[in-house]
């Protein structure tokens, strides 16, 4: 496809920031290299581009970029960033036609249209923003290799002037610098390394098995004698999706899988409902402006995270106060707390966890466990949707993924854990769902020293674009990419390079992948091998989705599945 445009080898560097980087990324995230998303925004604002530090680009060497600049005058003539193709020179006259034609809601499909016109790399001005946008692995990979000792992404200003006004602390994904590197630190130990994993894969499960059982007993009601259903299985992973997320992080559930899920249960879904959809208006506009002009835009979305943070609050302050009760807290010394959030044989969830330590504040403590609750619902629940539809329509990579499974369940005896590990096939169906369909469509970085990409020059500070709909989509990356095949990535799993390793982006890359990956990787394996092993799926139109983009990527329309009762062992 890209043959007729012309695609230079990349200039390499010395190595010396990339080494460090990746170093780095193994401190941070411990093993399992890349790949709930990132949400997208069209591109980054003056200020954004300014606020790259002077002291992170005095910790790259002057003599890597020096060497770089050598090596692409003498070897491939590299053009200036202004010769790079564009959409359009004027942000507000694009601005307009995003509006007019509604591009916003397609962002994903006018970028795969966008490309096949201009190019494996384009920039985009749209209103007061611009960015840089790419899709091969290979300058995926270069871009990584410039992200810093403290990687940036696009911040969501909604959010951030939400805490701001509210007097909130931010979580890791608002913040940057040594503040966002140690917070995350802190809880990688929580959420991403293997014995944190270990600790709550037990409490993904029993959600997961409790799902199924409530879905057998509808399909049984429901159903007739032949044991078949067809409906919307949306609000049942959105229920699911979000007790599952409050089980690990609170230690708790809240009764959304019984047959009257509470008030409260049924607010705090409306309220992210409410946060998502108000976001996407609010990335073009001042926040600042909004707020104090009281716009209703502004308000629906400012009460939506008040009632979020007032969720966490509570259940934070009931967790606090049966701490200091029964004397668990690390400042007590004297209990012998080990800080595993252990109790009675039985793991307490992430706050627990990170309360029991002590190392962060309660109000840190808030901000990051409100954000993982927030992330972790739609971005998880949606994909479900979306891999629930592949498998239906396509049933032998249905039934493989369901033979697979039901050989490591049966050999794990009841060990959740060990029995996704010998089940690569539901790893495999979470990929291939997140290449077809990624929640956020792209990724973004800034890079704190000069690059070159596609042999144009990139000036430090640009905000750069990795955008995974076109990746995944496009022939140039993967062989038949509209066919689902979970398997190619059993084939890859050996590959080398950095190209086999920037095509499964979902989750981001390096130190600054999605905080929640773990959670929500495990998650959807797990929902899905109980679901295989108690249903035959499928649909009545084979059929490609119709999607949106608001904040995630998302059905236009939730697909029905057909769920037939498979004969329990």
């Amino acid at each position: 496809m890209w043959s007729r445009y012309r695609v230079c080898p990349l200039p390499r560097g010395t190595g010396g920031g990339g080494r460090r980087t990746a170093s780095f990324t193994r401190r941070l995230c411990g093993s399992g290299g890349v790949g709930v998303a990132e949400p997208v925004v069209i591109g980054a604002t003056r200020d954004d581009r300014q606020r790259i530090t002077t002291g992170e680009k005095e910790k790259e060497s002057e003599e890597e970029g020096k060497t770089k600049k050598k090596q692409g005058r003498g070897g491939g003539g590299v053009r200036r960033f202004e010769e790079i193709p564009h959409t359009g020179r004027s942000g507000w006259v694009n601005l307009l036609r995003f509006w007019r034609e509604g591009r916003f809601r397609t962002l994903h499909k006018h970028m795969e249209r966008t490309f096949n016109t201009l190019g494996p790399i384009y920039r985009e001005y749209v209103g007061t923003q611009s960015s840089l946008n790419i899709m091969l692995p290979a300058d995926i990979s270069e871009l990584f290799r410039a992200e810093g000792f403290h990687p940036r992404r696009m911040t969501l200003q909604p959010w951030a002037t939400h805490r701001e006004t509210r007097q909130h602390c931010k979580g890791v994904f608002l913040k940057n610098g040594e503040e966002w590197r140690s917070d995350r630190i802190q809880l990688n130990r929580e959420v991403m390394v293997s014995s944190a994993v270990k600790r709550f894969v037990p409490l993904l499960d029993e959600v997961c098995q409790d799902l199924c059982v409530q879905l057998r007993t509808r399909v049984r009601q429901e159903g007739g004698r032949g044991g078949t259903l067809t409906f919307d299985p949306s609000p049942d992973l959105f229920r699911f999706a979000l007790e599952a997320s409050c089980h690990v992080l609170y230690g708790e559930r809240m009764g959304l899988l019984s047959s009257s899920p509470s008030q409260e249960s049924m607010r705090f879904i409306w309220a992210l409902e409410r946060m998502l959809s108000t976001t996407p208006p609010l990335l073009y506009l001042p926040a600042r402006l909004m707020h104090h002009l009281r716009a209703p835009l502004w308000t629906q979305h400012a009460n939506a995270w008040d009632h979020i943070f007032a969720h966490a609050e509570a259940r934070i302050q009931r967790g606090y106060q049966h701490m200091s009760q029964t004397g668990q807290l690390r400042s007590t010394g004297s209990t012998g707390s080990t800080g595993s959030g252990v109790t009675e044989g039985r793991y307490k969830g992430v706050l627990r966890q990170l309360m029991e330590k002590g190392e962060l504040s309660l109000d840190l403590i808030k901000a990051n466990i409100t954000e993982l609750m927030a992330g972790g619902v739609d971005t998880t629940a949606v994909p479900l949707q979306f891999a629930l539809y592949e498998l239906g329509r396509n049933p032998a990579v249905q039934e493989s993924v369901r033979q697979q499974a039901r050989a490591a369940w049966e050999q794990a005896e009841g060990d959740p854990l060990r029995a996704l590990q010998g089940a690569p096939l539901l790893k495999g169906t979470v990929k291939e769902t997140l290449r077809l369909y990624p929640v956020g469509i792209t990724v973004q970085r800034y890079p704190v020293r000069d690059i070159v990409l596609q042999n144009y020059h990139v000036p430090a500070g640009t905000m750069v674009q990795a955008c995974l709909y076109p990746l995944g989509r496009s022939s140039d990356v993967f062989e038949e990419p509209q066919r689902f095949d979970p398997a190619r990535w059993e084939r890859t799993e050996g590959g080398g390079g950095a190209e086999m390793a920037f095509r499964a982006l979902a989750f981001g890359f390096g130190a600054r992948q999605c905080v929640g990956r773990r959670i929500a990787e495990n998650e959807m394996q797990l929902v899905l091998m109980h679901i295989l092993l108690n249903f035959r799926l499928s649909v009545s139109s084979t059929e490609d989705i119709d999607t949106k983009y608001t904040l995630i990527l998302q059905p236009e329309t939730s697909p029905r599945i057909t769920f037939t009762l498979l004969q329990q062992n």
